[in-house]
């Protein structure tokens, strides 16, 4: 029998309006978004529901606000019976994975996300820097490009995302240059991303520095489930080393390729993508066509799921 996985999304996923129908149909829904309107000090819902977007863009509100959404659909999932066997989340969305597997509570994450989307928007506003997208150049032609574009500014591998995609990350004089070198290499597209700093990548080192104190101040417990985290794209085998994952990760490669690749090797067949949006699914594809890949981002898409395991 092939092993069910949860893979929750992170930044560039949200959307205006997300969590409104689960809000309207679930008390659970109600029950957390109050819950996570208390413990950020800010109405997360009123800006997940109504936006406006570029509110919601800003990386300490898309945090929370991707966090909270993808925690409630897990837990209605769950008591739907439908679970993973192991999990996995892109970037900020490990956060969700950890929380889903019992590594932390539910307001745990939601302190550390607030503090981590905070710390990185000023990290990012600090030291200013960019994200582009490379499509269609394999990943160790890139590596080279960024060594290259490293003479211009700093530059490197932010998320091997799909055996075509990687996202590279730095300072604008080095992204830029890299983009320029890419477009020689013979690239597919180069998209510059609308991101508010340079995420995983050296210019985050602000925001580490003060996150460690949070990391060190919140209990981690073994995880329920296997969390297969960013940074390896293995499994922690132990509380401490949960925590260094999570504080390299801010500054290191998300490994997403290496992730997928480890848990269909451990047995994983279907994956379902808890929260907003369809960026998993569509890298999973691209990764290995025989998993398959379900969303679960709306009430729409539950009970199309539901509908299905009833039908099972």
């Amino acid at each position: 029998m092939g092993k069910t996985v949860f893979i929750f999304p992170g930044q560039g996923s949200q959307n205006v309006g997300m969590g409104k129908d689960f809000y309207d149909g679930y008390d659970i829904a109600k029950k957390l978004y109050r819950e996570a309107d208390e413990v950020l000090g800010f109405k997360i819902s009123h800006i997940s529901f109504k936006g406006p977007k570029e509110k919601l863009k800003q990386t300490q509100y898309t945090q929370p606000a991707l966090f909270v959404h993808s925690y409630i659909i897990s837990q209605i999932l769950k008591e739907n019976n439908i679970n993973a066997n192991m999990t996995a989340g892109h970037s900020l969305g490990e956060f969700s994975a950890l929380a889903y597997a019992d590594s932390i509570s539910f307001t745990e994450g939601l302190s550390l996300v607030k503090e981590r989307g905070s710390l990185m928007q000023s990290a990012g506003e600090k030291n200013p820097g960019s994200m582009a997208a490379i499509i269609g150049l394999k990943p160790e032609i890139v590596q080279e490009i960024c060594d290259e574009a490293s003479e211009k500014g700093m530059v490197q591998v932010a998320n091997f995302n799909s055996p075509q995609q990687v996202v590279i990350s730095g300072s604008i004089d080095g992204v830029s240059h890299a983009m320029s070198l890419a477009d020689k290499r013979g690239v597919k597209r180069v998209i510059q991303l609308s991101v508010s700093g340079a995420f995983h990548s050296p210019l985050m080192v602000s925001a580490v520095e003060k996150f460690s104190d949070k990391l060190n101040n919140t209990q981690f417990r073994m995880s329920r489930i296997p969390v297969y985290h960013n940074v390896t794209g293995t499994c922690a085998e132990n509380k401490q080393q949960i925590r260094q994952f999570l504080y390299d990760q801010l500054t290191h490669t998300v490994r997403w390729v290496t992730t997928i690749e480890n848990m269909i090797e451990d047995g994983a067949d279907s994956f379902i993508e808890v929260g907003a949006g369809n960026v998993l699914s569509g890298l999973l594809r691209r990764i290995n066509r025989n998993a398959e890949s379900i969303r679960c981002g709306t009430v729409e898409q539950l009970n199309a799921l539901l509908q299905r395991k009833n039908n099972d």
